[in-house]
């Protein structure tokens, strides 16, 4: 399975060194990087050309590297229904720059790349709907992004005296908690419930 995966690879490749900046097979996957402006394009080679006929749109998401310059990577991955095979698209880009959407070769891309965007804040342009999709109407941020709270900003209830859902800003009822992850038995300065076994153990 690696064998053909290192063929179709360089034969992608070969075939498409205007989109490719770089492969490799890696745990029994292909994984392609292209680069932003080649990608829809790219994505019909994949789709109608006969070594690949990756005809299967499966899934778009995105990985999020705060201390790049390059942010984040947008990811695809396809299914050849025909070759059963897999493989994975990565598409680097800047906080500030654009995804050309691959709506016009995969309609199915319409709602992932809406996830994406309400997700990691990232635009595909040429998308014919692009709003939020998971997150309500007004919602501030991008819950996917390394550096959103894992509080959030907002918490939603419903007011009887109102009778309506109102949004506030987070209040924590308890001080938020830092685990140390030391184990009782290493040191610690603190005895648990059912630490004295260990005692009688002796």
């Amino acid at each position: 399975m690696s064998e053909a995966l290192k063929e179709l690879g360089a034969h992608i490749e070969v075939r498409r060194p205007d989109c490719v900046a770089g492969w490799e097979v890696a745990f029994g996957e292909l994984n392609i990087d292209v680069t932003p402006s080649n990608i829809v394009g790219f994505v019909e080679f994949l789709r109608t050309d006969n070594s690949c006929k990756f005809s299967s749109l499966v899934d778009i998401t995105a990985v999020d590297y705060p201390e790049r310059a390059k942010r984040f990577d947008v990811v695809y991955h396809f299914l050849s229904m025909y070759t059963n095979q897999r493989v994975r698209l990565r598409v680097a880009v800047r906080e500030d720059e654009m995804v050309p959407s691959i709506v016009s070769v995969h309609p199915s891309a319409n709602w992932f790349e809406r996830e994406v965007f309400d997700m990691f804040g990232i635009v595909f342009s040429g998308h014919p709907d692009l709003r939020r999709i998971l997150t309500d109407y007004g919602f501030r941020g991008h819950p996917l992004r390394k550096d959103f709270p894992t509080t959030g900003y907002t918490e939603v209830r419903y007011d009887e005296v109102q009778k309506r859902v109102v949004y506030e800003p987070v209040k924590l009822v308890q001080e938020y908690r830092q685990f140390d992850f030391m184990s009782p038995w290493e040191g610690a300065e603190y005895i648990l419930p059912g630490d004295e076994k260990k005692e009688e153990a002796k």
